[in-house]
């Protein structure tokens, strides 16, 4: 199987994200034995296709989805997201590889309360020329995994029988669906 350059994959254009059938994400071990999942409500992304195609989006820490209003609080203050002094996080790619069956090789810098750093995703791609209304779509089905750590996301405590609270390792999984903008 060869690697194909995306721009052969992506038609030349600009695609914002739609919001109603697009998803962000992130599920995280908690007490060592379930996996607590949540995402955001509030988010943009865009793709540039064409010669040298780009990933860029941003999502509103407050938009944080937790049904708790203390654990909510929580994730919002200075112990894990401090998102009064950093309301957004931010996706910058570097390189989006697809390959023949459609598979996904992304990498780009990630911005969590002001630390940047390179990660990488995987995941499907997948493209229609014209969705009911006429309009041109485009799909990327994205995981990655980071340490917390990396982004100053530290917090934890020890559990009484031994363990800690929170796992370092945090999935993100984005699922967008994007459309061409008008000209």
């Amino acid at each position: 199987m060869s690697t194909q350059a995306v721009t052969q994959q992506v038609t030349a254009g600009a695609y914002s994200v739609d919001p109603v059938h697009s998803s962000i994400a992130f599920s995280v071990v908690h007490n060592g034995v379930a996996t607590f999942r949540s995402g955001f409500d509030s988010y943009e992304a865009r793709l540039s296709g064409g010669a040298a195609p780009r990933l860029e989006g941003a999502v509103d820490v407050g938009s944080i989805r937790v049904e708790e209003e203390q654990l909510k609080g929580h994730l919002l203050s200075p112990e894990f997201f401090d998102a009064e002094r950093h309301p957004r996080l931010r996706f910058e790619s570097s390189a989006l590889e697809v390959e023949d069956d459609g598979s996904v090789r992304l990498r780009g810098e990630l911005e969590i309360r002001g630390n940047r750093h390179e990660v990488e995703a995987n995941g499907r791609f997948g493209q229609i020329g014209a969705d009911l209304a006429g309009n041109a779509r485009i799909g990327l089905s994205l995981a990655a995994t980071v340490d917390r750590r990396s982004f100053g996301l530290d917090w934890n405590a020890e559990l009484p029988s031994g363990g800690e609270v929170l796992d370092y390792e945090v999935t993100i999984a984005v699922e967008l669906e994007l459309v061409e903008e008008a000209e």
